[in-house]
């Protein structure tokens, strides 16, 4: 039975692309060193697959920042706006592909930065494609045919994996009117069959064509694109195998569809879509292969070899071992790289390491239970080592607390109402906050720079004492809050220095949830986290934040805003617990939430923001599993934000997502002012919230977070101005579009310093 791999972590598994990148974009290091890092990673990534057993090693699967980017940046869909880059020949090619990423603002230069948004229902960000009426296509970049002559020199005829031509047009946006992007199929495809016959001259048997779009509800245009593109690509290409790769959903109504494509392979996500199985097998043409997603590419448990081979076990039944393959159900992009890496000293409990599984153990279990599929009887020691390890974690005592569930189950509607509706809390919290109009805040975190980061190293190793580093800590706010009084903003932070990541931190505070030593996944350039694994019930010890923000507020006659990270977004950018709904989960973790919320206002901190970047992120692809979602994630919210009197105001943030089908659920959440990420897209998604007419406060960010680039207050202005176009001005906030830890003081210093004059002029 055969066996490949989707795709694999690219940040190496020390992080060195992130660090080499850092280092570049700092002046450094050069970009010859950027690349030749970025090739050690593929060959060891390349070598670890081959040598573990997979029979189909992908390549095109490394990028050097995101792998929706490397395909604008492969067809020439180039922005006109960095054709000064793109005709400086003095210039690498990478700082092009870099200034499409994160801007650029040097050598008499000052260009934004590409609009980015989330990847599906992940935490993985992707820089999205624009594309114009009149949009040509080109084969500009030569990476696709690099990696693949790197690996065939290594004795490795890989697969080349793209993103299929209709998702990633689906992907991108038109940046003006009167035309659809599909519209463009016809212009794409030359030139995805001149590459694909660059590579077949060079030796190429296999390429995979992500098409995760074939898990979404489709019109019969997009229904139309998937027909046409996969006859005209097999019309160029009659012996080429072609496997078409389907992820994070069911096909269901698309079933026909998938199977009527002309392919070699149709690969199907049997962990988000087991029931999907049956409908497969009846409709799958004759000379097709199923290729079977069994191993999670989004999570860290390790599989349950048992009941996974009853699936492997009834599809080989019913196919034939030659029509069945075995992978991981997605990329494995979206784990850590190896588990070895944790070592002796990694914070997980020694029972929970033996539960998990990172990349490098996941492409093992599919190559074992693809040996497993046919030598069982041969094999009963190793399924008999997992099945004991499964049902140890079934009936771990680190996991079940009947106290937690017994919370839940007492939860009840008027648990998550405020007191009172908005416009009544409203005239209460502006009596009580007395702010100007416009008024001026940021969204929580300021820069942690290596001596920050340094003093929280230095005391999880002891060198440094909880006093001494509670003194440095104090210090540090002391500093944000003198700079945050003499720039004048409005709403003051106490800049989060204690923080390791705005998940994390909750997430080492919280009982049930525990933290690798390693466990690094990317979630946009060269920004890594290490999510935390919830393994069981979650619970709340002690307060969280109380005790820093009142510290805070102690300092300054100015409000200080109270910051939690709110329950749907400790969720989603979590790795959780898959014996149990995520519902479930999720309201364990507002109830912590919400004794924090309760806490905070009981010491005297009058603005509390909960923040919600995900609850967009973890919207279901199809429509008709949304009610469901957004019912319970909503619900969540309101029952951590609700516990609190009528004048104390409850700020949420989202960003990074499309708001539009989601703005009644948004408004339910009753939040008194949201703060949301709109820079990078002109303030299109500002849109939404005018032609519903929302009624509680907004904060459209004015300037981009993720990017260098300091923007002049005017064009901040003309934000605001676009802005008020749609919102009344007694509803708008100003601030930036996110956190701003990662990024330097100079800039931070610079761009709070405009927006600050911009909320000035517009009050003027």
């Amino acid at each position: 039975m055969r066996t490949h791999n989707l795709g694999y972590p690219r940040i190496g598994g020390h992080r060195e692309l992130k660090k080499v990148c850092e280092q570049y974009w700092s002046g450094k290091t050069g970009h010859k060193n950027v690349l030749q890092v970025g090739r050690n990673i593929r060959r060891e990534n390349w070598l670890m697959q081959k040598n573990a057993g997979i029979d189909l090693v992908p390549c095109n699967d490394f990028s050097f920042y995101d792998h929706v980017l490397d395909h604008s940046f492969l067809f020439g869909a180039i922005p006109p706006r960095y054709n000064s880059i793109l005709l400086n020949n003095d210039k690498p090619e990478i700082d092009l592909y870099f200034a499409m990423a994160r801007g650029y603002q040097k050598d008499g230069l000052d260009l934004p930065a590409m609009e980015m948004t989330k990847w599906f229902d992940t935490n993985y960000h992707y820089i999205v494609p624009e594309f114009t009426k009149d949009q040509q296509f080109s084969l500009f970049s030569t990476k696709v045919i690099d990696d693949f002559y790197e690996a065939r020199e290594l004795g490795i005829v890989t697969k080349t994996v793209l993103i299929g031509p209709v998702s990633y047009l689906l992907l991108g946006k038109e940046k003006e009117a009167g035309f659809s992007r599909l519209d463009l199929i016809g212009r794409l495809l030359p030139v995805y069959v001149e590459l694909l016959t660059k590579l077949t001259a060079l030796g190429a048997d296999w390429v995979q064509f992500d098409e995760p779009f074939l898990c979404m509800d489709l019109s019969n245009e997009e229904q139309e694109a998937f027909a046409f593109t996969y006859r005209e690509l097999r019309r160029s290409f009659p012996r080429l195998g072609i496997i078409l790769a389907t992820y994070f959903g069911s096909l269901e109504a698309n079933t026909p569809l998938a199977c009527s494509l002309p392919v070699n392979v149709l690969h199907v996500d049997l962990v988000r879509g087991p029931q999907q199985l049956e409908g497969l097998i009846s409709e799958l043409p004759a000379d097709r292969i199923l290729s079977l997603g069994l191993v999670d590419g989004r999570n860290i448990w390790r599989n349950d070899f048992t009941r996974t081979l009853a699936t492997l076990q009834h599809a080989r039944n019913t196919l034939g071992t030659q029509r069945i393959w075995v992978a991981p159900s997605c990329s494995l992009l979206h784990c850590p790289c190896d588990l070895d890496e944790e070592g002796e000293n990694s914070p997980l409990p020694a029972a929970l390491l033996s539960w998990l599984s990172f990349a490098k153990q996941k492409v093992s279990e599919v190559v074992t239970l693809a040996r497993l599929s046919g030598e069982a009887g041969q094999n009963a020691a190793v399924l008999a080592q997992n099945a004991a390890i499964a049902l140890e974690r079934k009936q771990s005592p680190l996991i079940h607390k009947p106290e937690v569930g017994a919370r839940v189950r007492a939860i009840t509607a008027a648990d998550a109402r405020r007191q009172s509706p908005f416009p009544v809390r409203r005239i209460k919290q502006r009596a009580r906050l007395k702010l100007p109009a416009y008024p001026t805040t940021t969204i929580g975190s300021f820069p942690q720079t290596p001596e920050v980061r340094r003093w929280r190293a230095q005391l999880k190793s002891g060198v440094l004492s909880a006093a001494a580093y509670e003194s440095l800590i104090k210090a540090e706010i002391e500093k944000a809050i003198r700079w945050q009084e003499e720039l004048g903003l409005d709403v003051l932070v106490h800049g989060e220095f204690e923080r390791n990541d705005m998940v994390e931190y909750f997430g080492e505070q919280l009982e049930g949830i525990a933290f690798t030593a390693n466990g690094w996944v990317q979630s946009y350039g060269s920004r890594c986290v290490k999510p935390p694994v919830i393994f069981g019930d979650v619970s709340r010890k002690m307060p969280m934040t109380v005790a820093w923000t009142a510290f805070a507020q102690s300092l300054t006659p100015k409000i200080v805003k109270g910051m939690l990270t709110g329950p749907v977004t400790i969720l989603q950018w979590s790795f959780v617990r898959d014996d149990q709904p995520r519902s479930e989960t999720c309201f364990q973790l507002a109830l912590a939430i919400r004794d924090e919320v309760k806490d905070l206002e009981e010491a005297g901190i009058a603005v509390i923001q909960i923040d919600e970047p995900a609850l967009r992120e973890g919207l279901p692809l199809r429509h008709a599993d949304w009610r469901s979602y957004l019912e319970w994630a909503v619900t969540a919210f309101r029952l951590a934000a609700s516990p609190v009197a009528d004048d104390t105001q409850i700020h949420t943030h989202m960003c990074y997502a499309e708001f539009n089908d989601i703005i009644e659920s948004i408004a339910d959440m009753d939040a008194d002012v949201i703060t949301i990420e709109t820079s990078r897209s002109q303030m299109d998604l500002l849109d939404a919230f005018a032609n519903f007419n929302y009624p509680n406060e907004i904060g459209p960010g004015v300037y981009d977070i993720h990017s260098p680039r300091v923007p002049a207050h005017q064009e901040m202005v003309d934000l605001l101005k676009k802005a008020n176009a749609v919102i009344p001005e007694d509803q708008l906030w100003v601030n930036p579009d996110c956190g701003l830890k990662t990024r330097s003081w100079e800039e931070t210093r610079n761009a709070l310093h405009e927006m600050v004059e911009a909320a000035r002029y517009m009050r003027s």
